[in-house]
C-alpha cells in the first residue's frame, strides 16, 4: 500500500463513486480504477461492491477506511508539524464555511487576512453549516466558520464567536404586521417559510414550536436565508431570520413565548488535527474582527 492508493480509496470510499473521485483528484476513471484494483489485489481482499452506478463498501472495505482515514490525518499532521517549524505563515488554507456567515461575517476578516498573509492562498468551501461540519470531521477542512451545532458533536471543537438573535418576521402588508406582539399559537394559523430541517435553524425553530405541542403550516422550505428573505417580503409566508437580516421590507414581531431565541456562529476545528501556521494566524485575524 502506498499513499496514493489510500487517498484514491478514501475519495472513492466518501463519494460512492469513482467518477466523482476521479475529478476530485484530477485522474482518469480508468486509473483510479486501476488504483483501487491494485489495492485489492495487494490486500487479496474486494474493497468495494460495484453494481450499476452505485459503489458500496465491503465489510473489509469499511475496516480499511477508518484506518486509512487515520493513516492520511496522521500523514497530514506531520507535514503541518514540520512545516510550522519554520514559522512561515504560507500554503494553502482550507475553510469551510456557510453561505450566510461567508456573506455577512467574513468579508471584513477575509479582506484583514489577505492584507496581512498575502502569501497564503485560501480555499473557501460554500456549504451548508452540516456537511461543514463534517469537512472539518474528516480533514478535508482545517476549520468551520459555521452556524455551530446546537448540542455540539463529541469529535469536534466549537468556539462561540458571534450570537445570532432569531426574531419573527412578516411582509409589511401581513395580517399580523401590526400586532404590537404574536403568540406562537397565532403564527401557527399562518403559512410559514422555513430553513430545511436539515439545518441547525431549522431545527430550533420547530423545536420551540413542538416543545409546545404545536404544528406549523410549512408552505416552502430553502436552506438560503436570503432566499427565505425575499419569500417573506413579497407575502408568501412568515418565518424567523437572523436580526442582522432584517430590511425596510420586513416587519418584526415581538413574541414573549420566543425571548433569548438565538443561534450561535463560530469556528469549528478538529481537536485531533495539528493546525498550519496559516489556520492559526485566520483564527488570530478572526478573533480580532469579532
Amino acid at each position: 500500500m502506498d499513499l496514493s492508493q489510500l487517498r484514491t480509496f478514501v475519495a472513492v470510499a466518501q463519494s460512492s463513486s469513482f467518477s466523482t473521485a476521479a475529478v476530485e483528484l484530477h485522474l482518469s476513471q480508468p486509473a483510479i480504477s486501476k488504483r483501487i484494483g491494485n489495492l485489492e489485489m495487494q490486500l487479496g481482499t474486494r474493497l468495494f461492491d460495484r453494481m450499476a452506478r452505485e459503489v458500496r463498501l465491503t465489510e473489509p472495505g469499511r475496516v480499511l477506511l477508518a484506518r486509512a482515514e487515520a493513516i492520511l490525518r496522521e500523514v497530514q499532521d506531520t507535514e503541518t508539524l514540520v512545516r510550522n517549524l519554520t514559522g512561515d505563515v504560507s500554503g494553502s488554507l482550507s475553510i469551510a464555511t456557510s453561505h450566510h456567515v461567508g456573506l455577512h461575517r467574513l468579508p471584513p476578516v477575509l479582506r484583514a487576512f489577505s492584507d496581512r498573509h498575502p502569501q497564503v492562498h485560501l480555499d473557501l468551501d460554500f456549504l451548508d453549516s452540516e456537511p461543514a461540519h463534517d469537512l472539518v470531521l474528516h480533514g478535508d477542512s482545517e476549520l468551520g466558520v459555521v452556524t455551530l451545532a446546537p448540542a455540539g458533536h463529541p469529535r469536534l471543537a466549537y468556539e462561540v464567536l458571534w450570537p445570532d438573535p432569531l426574531c419573527f418576521v412578516v411582509a409589511r402588508d401581513h395580517p399580523l404586521a401590526s400586532r404590537e406582539h404574536g403568540s406562537l399559537r397565532e403564527f401557527c394559523l399562518h403559512p410559514v417559510v422555513l430553513p430545511g430541517m436539515s439545518t441547525y435553524t431549522g431545527r430550533i425553530i420547530v423545536a420551540l414550536f413542538e416543545q409546545r405541542g404545536l404544528e406549523l403550516e410549512v408552505s416552502m422550505s430553502t436552506n438560503y436565508l436570503e432566499t427565505i428573505r425575499m419569500l417573506v417580503s413579497v407575502g408568501l409566508g412568515w418565518s424567523v431570520l437572523p436580526e442582522t437580516m432584517v430590511d425596510e421590507t420586513l416587519a418584526t414581531i415581538p413574541v414573549p413565548e420566543a425571548k433569548g431565541l438565538e443561534r450561535t456562529l463560530g469556528v469549528v476545528v478538529h481537536p485531533d488535527r495539528t493546525l498550519s501556521n496559516a489556520a492559526n494566524a485566520f483564527l488570530e485575524v478572526l478573533r480580532e474582527c469579532v
